[in-house]
């Protein structure tokens, strides 16, 4: 047996031995050896907000965990007033500060909060989206809103590891083609690039939306409209490019929601959510080679994820010689519920099934590297309903 397969197997046998029943209380998941296995950082109905969702997380250059989310004052659905909010732990995830406003909406919706730290500064920088908080996305894919009122990207940068924000800038023009109307950065980290030629880049992985072509009568709101892409810094985040664009427009792969990875010989690994479309299964991946700029070959089914139903997923490349590459996402092909990890040793071809955190209802997630060896998951969870909380959970891989 491989020493990475003795690793695998140990974190098999820890992971299970943190597993929750369904039934069981949210604190009874035992002890990691930094006096903490999990928190929740997010409960909806307090702290001003009807319900937390979307969540992303990353570890500052100072080691203290940044969990952005959503905090949705009118309820728990995508359109209204919401704000992007953040929580901070010094301690690895197990305590959190006071809940602060990163970007507020004053009755419009910003959100996608797509977070990396610039290898370069150490800066925090956030990319996210907003729109007008009266529109709803099938208004917008129908090209029914004025642009002002549609979709829009922001940036926003942290010196003081996470403390402040700077205002959201406007980056639109530079990353939204004309003829796009949904745009959705990550959700979830952004990646920023350490080895290779383009080492030192910032990218987002996002989505859009296209306008049919002249003549059809489609509205723009079929699913086959949409295509993945990425934008990016080289920079530190002060000017952004369009890299690769996903533009099928087939209806067999609908790649929406995009998380993105560097494998350890340099390429991007991009994971996407295939919103309806034909291919088998509903999880679609490629790579890239050239640092986002284009894509190795368009996205594909990835039959090994097969159990994950239509949702946003996370992937994480851990550090370190062999290390593997992490997903999470529900485990139930067609219900969200049963947050799982899985795990990939060959660079994204196959994923193996690790561990299933719990039987509860359960939804989007991000994963974020702790320390060598350790990650997290910050991932929407509840009793009765996948919205409930936003939990985060510390894994210890080897």
């Amino acid at each position: 047996m491989t020493p990475l397969n003795r690793s695998l197997l140990a974190a098999l046998a820890f992971f299970t031995s943190l597993a929750v029943p369904a039934q069981a209380h949210a604190h009874a998941d035992g002890r990691a050896a930094s006096g903490c296995a999990s928190s929740v950082p997010y409960v909806s109905g307090r702290g001003g907000y009807d319900t937390y969702r979307i969540p992303a997380a990353v570890t500052t250059r100072r080691g203290t965990v940044l969990a952005f989310a959503e905090g949705r004052h009118d309820g728990a659905g995508d359109t209204g007033d919401i704000d992007v909010v953040l929580r901070r732990s010094t301690d690895g995830g197990c305590t959190w500060g006071r809940l602060t406003v990163v970007a507020a909406g004053r009755g419009h919706t910003r959100g996608n909060p797509a977070p990396v730290v610039d290898p370069r500064t150490g800066a925090v920088v956030l990319v996210s989206c907003a729109n007008a908080g009266t529109v709803t996305e099938a208004q917008i894919m129908r090209g029914e809103v004025a642009p002002e009122l549609g979709r829009r990207v922001f940036v926003q940068r942290s010196w003081d590891d996470g403390r402040h924000f700077t205002p959201p800038a406007d980056i639109t023009a530079q990353v939204k083609p004309p003829g796009w109307r949904w745009y959705a950065t990550g959700p979830g980290h952004a990646v920023a690039l350490t080895r290779g030629p383009h080492a030192g880049r910032l990218l987002v992985p996002a989505d859009h939306s296209a306008a049919p072509p002249a003549g059809s009568r489609d509205t723009g709101r079929e699913s086959r409209y949409y295509g993945g892409h990425a934008l990016y810094s080289d920079d530190g985040g002060r000017t952004w490019h369009l890299g690769f664009v996903d533009a099928d427009y087939d209806g067999v792969t609908n790649a929406n929601e995009s998380s993105a990875a560097q494998l350890p010989d340099g390429r991007l690994y991009l994971s996407a959510r295939d919103q309806n479309g034909r291919a088998p299964g509903n999880r679609l991946d490629t790579y890239s080679g050239d640092g986002g700029r284009t894509l190795d070959r368009p996205y594909a089914a990835q039959p090994t994820l097969n159990e994950v139903p239509v949702v946003q997923g996370s992937v994480l490349q851990l550090s370190g010689a062999a290390a593997p590459l992490l997903f999470s996402g529900p485990s139930v092909p067609d219900a969200r519920r049963a947050m799982a990890l899985w795990s990939s040793t060959d660079a994204g071809r196959t994923f193996t099934r690790l561990l299933t955190l719990s039987d509860r209802p359960a939804a989007y997630s991000d994963l974020v590297q702790l320390g060598r060896g350790t990650a997290g998951i910050l991932y929407e969870t509840g009793a009765n309903g996948p919205y409930e909380t936003l939990r985060f959970r510390r894994l210890r891989l080897y």
